[in-house]
């Protein structure tokens, strides 16, 4: 048991069906079946939307294809976080970690979320009891917090303690909510009941059919984000990883079919009040009860109460697998971060099971609060996934194309490039219109999606401040990409917002003329407009005012981080330049080193290679008599004799680099003035020598030898000559009286 709690690494438990399983758990939740409908059928009617979907399926078909190779490259727990950081470095890695992260938490609050939801339309006010209070609109019940913690804190311990049970249990679901959605379409196309299924119109009117599937195949991130997080499960597959694109790809197949399923249900059957489906789905906001929810009404008019019950139990099973695949997803990707030290390491550390349930804990207790915001804020959150999952598969497919480029595979290199520029064109026509006109997401989403990458920069601050190996910081371009598309993100809030408070003010103006009639005088109604076009202004000053102070604080952020990685960049030249010091100075007598000497030697032949010298000589000097003073008077004196020896070559050599080859061996590379008068400097040196030896003082042995142009190929054939004269130097200085070597 203890060498299994040592273990820290993940184990394989994950079987083919169970990765198909969290893939399409993860993929489809409660959204698929409640607000596929707002989402899909307003926007492109059941025939745009079926195309826009296939037209998905195909692009998400191509980048699992990068997914498989990344998976086959870097096995690792991380996913998207592992392949940048890879490919691209930890700079790179750190931002898909933080979008990553965004995405599949907000996926995790949505479903949360929305049993309250599934509560109120299928329980009555059971859970509506205790305090309440209003959240931009939605009532928020103690009860209902309750119920959303309960879910929390009981997933959350059946993914910390039990692998094997968690992946059966969610292929269950899977399975179940597969075959329900499946049972009453395939009523709805028999035509069982009274209803029948029209669909006309095919397209919403009013806009061209090819924009409409355009407009759902470039929301195809947002139906299909999950599918890839069997790509944090890559340490614990029981099977080849050679077999995941083929899971992959039966995954987004299953995802699209269950989508139309879902689409065409829910325009196959409405009221009788209502004369197209289009009149239905466009006045759902103010319906009650099942009518209110066109895939559950049209379950009723084909297959009765069996019918609703049956996809009562498919939204609860759509709602736990994805709150299971998204808290495993999210597990993984923290293990990882642990494990690379970028949070702390105690979300590393493997229960006896060998599950991260630190990582689990942290999520769980993170969420514990959401409950209380309430559905409309969490739905914010849940759009701003559009834009995050868009970024995510670009940087999953770019970190393809650099890899397979570098390996040669073909392959890749296209479906790379190919999920490149799909993903760049999605995330253009989602955010260049919403400049100019009214977008897709709510203003608040594009306000949220600029907090949290301001909030980017400043916790990658806590990361460079605790980055000991210095991996981080590398990387300008991705910051001040970042804070670019932060920036262009929050120009668009911006027009979203003054848009609508252009839209509040003109139909306050319309509603006071309606109300006033003919009654209201000239000078009421210049009071009014000057009242409406005053606070209009004001409000559109604010919302400007809210722009600088975020370009502001952003741009400080990114300076602040900067300023420090040059701090820390010149902290290191500092130090490595005390390292170069040293190694290149000789610690004894303060000359430079033989390992200067040797770059020296290296940078002229070089130039001796190149052809490009100059005149030069090299001098060699060799201390006589050393070991006689370390064997009579200790290495101390030899020490000192050592420095009186440097000291009298520096003083003749005083306009050339003198390096310590040796422990009594000097080197002078002679250029210039020492050059042109190296004759006399020798001799100088051999008249102090042979002037010391009467007087017992340092005696120093020389030889020099100029660079020959077309003899000397490089530094050591000069050196090898005035080492032999130095030989010369020192037989003629013994034979003079001086003492034995």
């Amino acid at each position: 048991m203890d060498s299994e709690m040592h273990d820290n690494s993940l184990k394989p438990y994950v079987s083919p069906l169970g990765a198909w399983a969290m893939a399409l758990g993860t993929s489809i939740g409660w959204g698929s079946l409640v607000v596929t409908s707002n989402t899909y059928l307003l926007q492109a009617g059941p025939w745009g939307s079926l195309l826009g979907m296939l037209v998905g399926a195909i692009v998400m078909l191509i980048i699992s294809r990068n997914y498989h190779y990344m998976i086959n490259c870097f096995p690792s727990a991380g996913g998207a976080y592992a392949y940048a950081k890879e490919t691209f470095g930890y700079d790179h890695g750190f931002l898909m970690a933080w979008f990553l992260g965004l995405t599949y938490v907000a996926m995790f609050w949505a479903n949360v979320s929305s049993l309250p939801l599934f509560a109120r339309y299928f329980l009555g006010d059971l859970f509506q009891f205790g305090f309440s209070y209003t959240v931009f609109g939605y009532e928020v019940y103690l009860g209902e917090a309750l119920l959303s913690m309960a879910a929390i804190v009981l997933i959350a311990l059946l993914c910390m303690r039990r692998r094997k049970a968690t992946i059966n249990i969610l292929i269950g679901l899977v399975l179940l909510f597969s075959v329900g959605i499946t049972v009453c379409f395939v009523a709805s196309m028999l035509g069982w009941g009274k209803a029948t299924h029209l669909f006309d119109p095919g397209f919403v009117p009013d806009k061209h059919a090819l924009s409409q599937v355009l407009r759902i195949a470039c929301i195809s991130p947002w139906a299909f984000i999950g599918f890839e997080n069997i790509s944090h499960a890559s340490e614990e597959y029981t099977f080849p990883r050679s077999r995941v694109f083929r899971i992959l790809v039966i995954s987004v197949l299953t995802t699209m079919a269950l989508y139309i399923f879902v689409l065409l249900l829910s325009a196959s059957a409405f009221p009788a009040e209502y004369s197209t489906w289009l009149e239905y789905i466009r006045d759902i906001s103010n319906l009650d009860g099942i009518k209110g929810l066109p895939a559950f009404y049209a379950a009723y008019c084909y297959l009765g109460n069996f019918g609703v019950g049956l996809l009562m139990c498919v939204l609860l099973a759509l709602i736990i697998t994805s709150l299971i695949g998204n808290i495993l997803a999210l597990s993984r990707l923290l293990f990882a971060l642990s494990r690379d030290a970028v949070i702390p390491e105690r979300f590393a550390r493997l229960n006896e099971r060998h599950i991260p349930a630190a990582a689990i804990a942290l999520i769980a207790l993170f969420s514990l609060a959401i409950p209380f915001l309430g559905r409309t804020a969490i739905g914010w959150i849940v759009d701003v996934t559009t834009i995050g999952a868009t970024i995510i598969y670009g940087f999953v497919s770019a970190s393809t194309l650099k890899l397979a480029g570098a390996r040669e595979d073909s392959v890749e290199k296209v479906t790379g490039m190919v999920g490149i520029i799909l993903m760049v064109a999605f995330g253009a026509y989602l955010l260049l219109p919403s400049l100019f006109m009214r977008g897709s997401l709510e203003r608040e989403s594009y306000f949220l999606f600029v907090v949290w990458g301001i909030l980017g920069f400043v916790f990658f601050r806590r990361i460079l401040s605790k980055d000991a190996s210095r991996r981080f910081g590398q990387s300008v371009i991705v910051w001040i990409a970042l804070l670019s598309l932060v920036l262009f993100v929050a120009f668009i809030w911006m027009s979203q917002s003054i848009m609508t408070e252009n839209e509040t003010t003109m139909a306050q103006i319309h509603s006071y003329y309606l109300a006033a009639g003919a009654s209201a005088s000239g000078v009421a109604d210049d009071s009014f407009i000057t009242q409406q076009m005053a606070a209009l202004k004001a409000s559109n000053i604010k919302t400007m005012l809210v722009i600088v102070g975020l370009f502001i604080f952003s741009l400080a952020s990114l300076l602040w981080n900067f300023s420090y990685i040059s701090k820390r960049a010149q902290e290191s030249e500092e130090k490595l330049g005390h390292a170069r010091s040293a190694v290149n100075r000789d610690p004894l007598t303060g000359v430079k080193s033989k390992y200067a000497y040797t770059e020296n030697e290296n940078a002229l032949d070089a130039q001796i290679e190149a052809g490009e010298v100059e005149d030069f000589a090299i001098a060699v000097c060799d201390v006589n008599g050393l070991k006689h003073v370390n064997d009579t008077f200790g290495h101390k004196a030899g020490d000192e004799y050592i420095r009186s020896a440097c000291s009298m070559v520096c003083e003749l050599f005083q306009h050339s680099p003198v390096f310590r080859v040796g422990g009594d061996e000097f080197v002078v590379i002679m250029t210039g003035k020492d050059y042109h008068n190296r004759s006399e400097i020798m001799k100088a040196l051999n008249e102090r020598s042979l002037g010391n030896i009467a007087s017992g003082d340092v005696v120093v042995a020389g030889g020099v030898a100029g660079f020959v142009p077309g003899q000397d190929a490089n530094v050591r054939a000069v050196f090898d000559r005035a080492d032999a004269e130095m030989y010369r130097n020192k037989k003629m200085l013994k034979e003079n009286g001086s003492v034995s070597r």
